[in-house]
């Protein structure tokens, strides 16, 4: 078996990564790339432990979260560029400017 710590190293630095993007950017794009970033450190834990404990739980776990991040992708996208037409920013500050 390989090193576990280390996958989940990794995992929590990458964690760690997307979390201060998600906190600190007003990008949306940039947001939205460390929330994949984030999943894809749930990913790695997930396939890791998976493979360390000898059971397919976690990789059936991670299709479904990669699903969820297609859909997500392809949402986020499609709001991005309809708010982009309208205020030709994505800067999340002007978000709340988006009232009927």
């Amino acid at each position: 078996m390989e090193n576990l710590n280390g996958y989940l190293i990794v995992s929590a630095i990458l964690f760690a990564i997307g979390t201060i993007g998600v906190l600190t950017r007003k990008n949306a794009i940039v947001i939205f790339m460390c929330i994949e970033l984030m999943l894809n450190a749930v990913n790695l834990t997930f396939i890791s432990l998976s493979r360390h404990l000898g059971h397919l739980d976690g990789q059936i776990f991670v299709i479904f979260i990669m699903t969820v991040a297609a859909a997500e992708a392809a949402v986020g996208l499609a709001l991005m560029i309809a708010f982009y037409n309208n205020k030709e920013s994505i800067d999340v500050e002007d978000v709340n400017l988006m009232k009927w």
